[in-house]
């Protein structure tokens, strides 16, 4: 017996913006589960932006996809067959093995899960999952935010940004200010999700707009574009102003090395602090950040939303509107409903 898949490959590296011609999708046989494996079935799964990294050869923190493999990311599922005393069938399960329908998976590897009252289980990817406990961690740990702080956050209305602003207000923020790409997504994070001031990035220079959105400058900056407004940023901080810089989108597809921020010196004089980082090296934060967002979602004081793209069909189209700015909220392909 053999498990039928269908499941996403890369068969090119994008050189640029990644094309359909770089992917391909299969009908696989896996086999069946051994002593210790459980077989899920998605429910729905991942994109995100770091997997554009994983596209290239290029050396990076995660480990580059092998050509004609199936391409990886978070999933949610549930359990159709098991060999594991551990993960029963029926189970809810969160695993890494996405871009497919079908997945074998080490039962050591998934993470079983409870459905939350009236909410998604997609939620699981999103505000609870990955990009949640980024946002958590880069603004509590890396940013050291304290209340009372002023907060720009860039790609304010991604899966992570729209969570970030939203935890900096939760928490107290003097100021929370966005930027974003369409006047849709500068007014839902004003009118819904409780921003102070949100701009659109083409609308002018990023230094200008964010000097007229804070006035008074910055103390904390998420940074998930990179470019011009890491160097706006740097120009609007106040003495001692923290960042924590989470992603650079803005240079993911470029085919040469962007300019770098102009006003690096400004990192002395105002004795500034700013730190990347990558989640997977905050995980010991899981149980605080589920239980503080936890709360949140059940009272209503968070807004979670997602875009969702149905069908597996459509999982490389919606990696690539992700690239160019086509989700509000978390982006995530819906390959079956939710187990009533």
């Amino acid at each position: 017996m053999s498990i039928s898949t269908r499941e996403w490959q890369l068969v090119r590296r994008p050189h640029g913006e990644p094309v359909a011609e770089d992917f391909r999708l299969v009908s696989a046989e896996r086999p069946d589960p051994a002593d210790g494996e459980v077989v899920v079935q998605t429910i729905a799964m991942s994109v995100d932006p770091y997997m554009r990294g994983r596209m290239s050869a290029a050396k990076s923190y995660a480990a580059s996809w092998e050509l004609g493999e199936t391409m990886q990311g978070g999933a949610v599922g549930q359990v159709v067959a098991s060999r594991s005393d551990a993960v029963p069938e029926g189970a809810l399960v969160l695993h890494g093995l996405g871009w497919r329908d079908v997945a074998v998976v080490p039962a050591k590897h998934v993470s079983v899960v409870e459905p939350l009252p009236g909410l998604p289980l997609s939620l699981y990817l999103g505000v609870l999952g990955m990009p949640g406990l980024t946002a958590y961690a880069g603004l509590f740990r890396l940013a050291d935010f304290r209340e009372g702080d002023a907060v720009f956050v860039s790609g304010a209305a991604g899966a992570v940004g729209s969570l970030v602003g939203q935890f900096a207000r939760l928490r107290g923020a003097s100021r929370v200010v966005g930027s974003a790409g369409t006047p849709e997504k500068v007014r839902w994070l004003r009118e819904e999700l409780g921003f102070s001031a949100a701009f659109d990035y083409h609308d002018g220079k990023v230094a200008d707009l964010l000097t007229a959105a804070a006035p008074d400058g910055i103390d904390v900056f998420f940074d998930n574009v990179g470019g011009e407004h890491l160097e706006a940023a740097i120009g609007a901080f106040r003495t001692y102003g923290r960042a924590a810089l989470c992603g650079s989108i803005s240079g993911y597809n470029a085919t040469t090395a962007p300019p770098g921020p102009r006003n690096l010196g400004f990192i002395v004089g105002k004795q500034l602090t700013l730190r990347g980082f990558i989640v997977g090296s905050h995980a010991d934060l899981r149980p605080e950040f589920v239980g503080a967002v936890s709360g949140w979602l059940q009272d209503g004081s968070l807004v979670a939303r997602e875009t969702v793209v149905d069908g597996l069909d459509s999982a490389v189209d919606a990696f690539r509107a992700l690239l160019s700015g086509g989700n509000t909220g978390k982006m995530v392909v819906r390959l079956a409903p939710d187990p009533s």
